[in-house]
């Protein structure tokens, strides 16, 4: 099965930026598409972007729209996600998974036997 690796993480002030990575165990293109999640303390998971695996086309959700992007390497099985303007409702554990292509544009994850160990982003000042 799948597995990924999160990382990138880490505590930034409002307004900062950081860069997350998702390095896949194997193809992703072998894969609908990828998604970011995350899940604040207290709430569910929620569906923050996620990309088609094969020609690269994108979503976000309403509350990082223009101010995240996200990308991948196919070569490197790896897909980013670059975090702008960071707000303290932005903290959460972010985690990477595939996603179920019925559900496209919205991103749902496929499984959830697919959620790893997650990346944390903190935004405080």
């Amino acid at each position: 099965q799948l597995q990924f690796v999160e990382s990138g993480g880490g505590s930034v002030q409002p307004g900062g930026s950081l860069r997350l990575s998702c390095a896949a165990s194997e193809f992703i293109v072998n894969y609908y598409g990828i998604g970011w999640f995350r899940q604040a303390p207290g709430k569910e998971h929620e569906g923050v972007s996620c990309i088609r695996s094969s020609e690269g086309s994108t979503s976000y959700a309403d509350s990082v729209e223009g101010r995240f992007t996200i990308s991948k390497d196919n070569a490197k099985n790896t897909v980013y996600l670059q975090m702008n303007s960071l707000k303290p409702e932005d903290t959460a554990v972010y985690y990477c998974a595939p996603v179920r292509p019925v559900n496209w544009p919205d991103c749902v994850i496929y499984d959830d036997d697919y959620w790893g160990q997650g990346t944390q982003v903190t935004v405080s000042s």
